[in-house]
């Protein structure tokens, strides 16, 4: 383990920024938190949690996928892909360095999602640990430890000083760069800081909140349950939740004619959207509470169904804070599986 002063991150940032494109959380004038490229006098902003969740670099909200013009009966296409730059993402919390593991089991088995792909190795994550979890936040729920973060670095802030140990050969590469700006040290401060935010995880709302009544094998159990009804009813289908939701892997394909051939582009979609999946004999969810149940069952049971028991959501408690109706994954757990021992 090494540390270095607070004082020298901005030394430490343009020294990573010379190797690869260095992204970092900054504030906003919207008083919010968003990623963005890192250029000198740029001020790392370490509130808990970013606006939209670092998904976005590895699965952007808008991609183009290939060109192609069609001239009578031939059809010539393009492939529009550019080799992924090496690039750092900075200040990534436990959950979110979490939701990475959730969309890498969708786009890294067969067939690999070949951009999505090329991004994650391309990638470096330096985690950092949380010191000021809020009310919203619930990440223990689902088994992830807010103080050790995991990524390729994992970083961890007291009042005066950062500590950075390497977890993979990218974070060791990393590392090396910067070995003369940090000091080797001992790791007593790291386990006090630690310590200090678990106390504060402990005494959290949703500190007792647990994911036990749900799982694989529960479908039979809460697909027709009467209160998804009663939920579903104030849900705008507005499809926030998805968006600021670290995990949400639904996409859209759709083609644009230029004028001079068709741009193939994917963007992100919402379960939560009449539109969603519809095709030619109609939309398969005809109602709100459909979709709605389809959402919130994906995250608690069809997804661990297919995944060794992993949960779809990591417990950012972004969907709590941006839902306009206050509906959220914690009322539909309390509600849906309270009932279930």
């Amino acid at each position: 383990m090494r540390k270095c002063s607070l004082t020298a991150l901005d030394s430490i940032f343009e020294t990573i920024a010379k190797s690869a494109v260095l992204y970092l959380p900054v504030d906003t004038e919207e008083n919010k938190s968003e990623y963005k490229m890192w250029e000198k006098g740029a001020k790392w902003s370490d509130r808990l949690n970013t606006n939209k969740s670092p998904k976005d670099f590895f699965f952007p909200q808008v991609e183009d996928l290939m060109k192609f013009k069609v001239t009578g009966k031939n059809i010539e296409l393009t492939d529009i892909r550019k080799a992924a730059e090496d690039f750092v993402v900075f200040g990534v919390r436990a959950c979110d360095v979490k939701s990475f593991d959730v969309l890498d089991r969708v786009f890294l088995t067969t067939p690999t999602d070949s951009y999505y792909a090329s991004r994650r190795e391309h990638g470096v994550i330096i985690s950092v640990a949380c010191t000021r979890p809020t009310e919203t936040c619930f990440c223990q729920t689902f088994g992830i430890d807010a103080t050790e973060p995991q990524g390729d670095i994992m970083v961890w802030k007291t009042e005066s000083e950062l500590f950075w140990k390497a977890v993979t050969e990218k974070g060791e590469k990393i590392m090396s760069l910067i070995e003369s700006m940090t000091e080797q040290c001992t790791e007593e401060a790291v386990e006090a800081q630690k310590a200090k935010t678990k106390a504060i995880m402990k005494k959290l709302p949703l500190a007792n909140l647990k994911a036990d009544a749900f799982g694989a094998g529960k479908t039979d159990e809460f697909f027709n349950a009467p209160e998804w009804a009663e939920l579903s009813q104030s849900c705008l289908g507005c499809g926030t939740c998805t968006f600021v939701c670290p995990t949400c892997q639904c996409y859209d394909i759709k083609d644009f004619n230029t004028g001079n051939g068709v741009v193939r582009f994917r963007c992100w979609d919402s379960c939560m959207y009449s539109d969603f999946t519809k095709m030619s004999a109609g939309q398969p969810r005809l109602t709100q509470v459909e979709r709605f149940r389809q959402r919130f069952m994906h995250k608690l049971v069809y997804y661990p169904e297919n995944n060794e028991g992993m949960f779809g959501c990591v417990g950012c408690g972004r969907c709590l804070a941006k839902c306009p109706i206050s509906m959220n994954i914690v009322k539909v757990m309390k509600a849906i599986g309270g009932k279930a021992e």
